[in-house]
């Protein structure tokens, strides 16, 4: 296998990879001084964070590890465990590297159809997969007592990345139109409509064959589910109505607001987070397919503003630092859900959003996959952590949590879900690639049509 020519900055560890006959992206310990150009920190965070989902996968299903920790500390119980979601930002990643190059075409279309293979032999719910997944056996593994049946959030997660990957290769050789067709067939599965609990006009989350609908979360405006909506309008079979769109997610328009931070809007209530618009994987996860540019609906005329404004509320609270962690700079910024360091100096993990739980500890995600909202100040967040901070980088790219203010900790851990939207976002400033993608979708079109959406940037049917 053809292996990353790897950029670097500082000196890294050679890479190990998982039990399995996998190769390894790049293994080899580079030092080069030169300071790098945009374009190069670029290719160099996104082949390393591409390394998570190629190098350190599941060796059995190939899919997305929930976690992967380089300190070894790997309970026996986690090291099977795969997460839906962030396999979907994984698929995507993928693609990135195939378009960048990073990997080969044919090795990747090979490795997609293993993953799709396997989804379609692991356990569903009414078509919706669970949130975590036991590699080896496809069964679900449960995230939750009651949390052991289907997660609808997680699902539209990885049928984001399902739907770029047809769109890649549709019209691709024989051996890629048959890939497209085996994931065409996984997203048309899922029955989206059967999860608004018997015909009420909202979709739940999740529903366990045991426990039924008794987590009883009912997905309302405005988090990081809107793509839930999206696909759920979009599915050719099982498809919701403009009602289950405008009284569930928008809850009949009341999820607006005038509110202002730092003087931008924040247009929606993100929930319990409505002064600063809470952390912001809400302004990723939705996004890495739907494209916000020019996108907009009845009650929220740009969603390019209300994500741009989030990410810039969470820069300029970070610059302010009213609660004073030492480190937080213009250039060391960036709050969002992921690993943190507990009291006791041990790894925990918090939703890491402005004030109301701001930890001192930088997640590196938050600011990297903010790069086509805040290009400068994200490309000054990558240059930093690469030329600045070589410590908080390891194996697979940055980690997942880091803290100037505690003399300089570092969690030496990844999560999926966090490490799989650097790449495709980043590739969307670049490119637009998975943006396009989505969009080109002929069912998503019509999806965002039936619930109200309008783009100047693409043609909604």
């Amino acid at each position: 296998m053809r292996s990353i020519i790897s950029i670097s900055v500082v000196s890294l560890l050679a890479l190990v990879s998982c039990k399995s006959n996998q190769q390894p992206i790049s293994n080899k310990t580079e030092l080069k001084t030169e300071i790098l150009s945009d374009n190069q920190l670029m290719d160099k965070v996104q082949s390393d964070a591409l390394k998570y989902f190629w190098d350190f996968a599941e060796p059995h299903s190939l899919l997305g590890r929930e976690r992967y920790h380089e300190d070894n500390i790997y309970p026996d119980n986690d090291k099977d465990v795969t997460t839906t979601g962030g396999s979907g930002f994984g698929l995507m990643t993928i693609l990135v590297g195939v378009d960048r190059k990073f990997i080969p075409r044919q090795e990747a279309v090979k490795r997609l159809t293993h993953i799709a293979d396997f989804l379609e032999k692991a356990d569903r719910f009414h078509g919706a997969w669970s949130h975590w997944i036991n590699g080896e056996t496809g069964k679900v593994v449960p995230f939750g007592k009651k949390d052991n049946g289907g997660d609808l959030v997680e699902t539209a997660f990885l049928t984001q990345g399902i739907i770029c990957v047809r769109e890649y290769f549709k019209n691709g050789n024989d051996e890629e139109k048959v890939l497209a067709a085996k994931m065409d067939k996984l997203w048309k599965g899922v029955e989206w409509n059967w999860y608004t609990k018997g015909g009420e006009k909202v979709l739940y989350w999740h529903w366990s064959p045991n426990y039924g609908w008794e987590m009883n979360f009912p997905l309302q405006g405005y988090n990081e589910c809107l793509i839930t909506y999206v696909l759920a309008a979009a599915s050719p079979d099982h498809s919701i109505d403009y009602d289950t769109y405008n009284k569930g997610w928008t809850r009949n328009g009341t999820y607006t607001t005038d509110r202002t931070k730092y003087g931008l809007p924040l247009y929606v209530k993100h929930n319990y987070a409505e002064e600063f618009g809470g952390p912001l994987f809400w302004s990723q996860y939705s996004y890495l397919g739907l494209d916000p540019r020019g996108l907009s609906d009845k009650y929220v005329k740009s969603y390019w503003d209300l994500n741009r404004n989030q990410v810039l509320i969470d820069y300029k609270y970070c610059v302010e630092n009213p609660l004073k962690f030492n480190g937080y700079s213009e250039k060391y910024w960036g709050l969002t859900a992921g690993y943190t360091r507990n009291k006791d100096g041990t790894t925990g993990y918090a939703a890491h959003q402005p004030m109301k739980e701001d930890l001192g500890v930088i997640v590196p995600t938050a600011a990297l996959s903010s790069m086509p909202y805040t290009p400068k100040e994200s490309m000054d967040f990558l240059r930093f952590l690469y030329q600045e901070k070589p410590d908080f980088i390891g194996k697979a790219g940055p980690y997942d949590a880091t803290s100037i203010h505690y003399d300089n900790w570092f969690t030496p851990r990844y999560l999926a879900i966090d490490q799989g939207t650097i790449a495709p976002m980043i590739e969307n400033y670049r490119s637009g690639l998975l943006w396009d993608l989505f969009m080109s979708a002929p069912e998503v079109r019509s999806g965002l049509k039936k619930i109200g959406f309008k783009s100047e940037k693409h043609k909604i049917d």
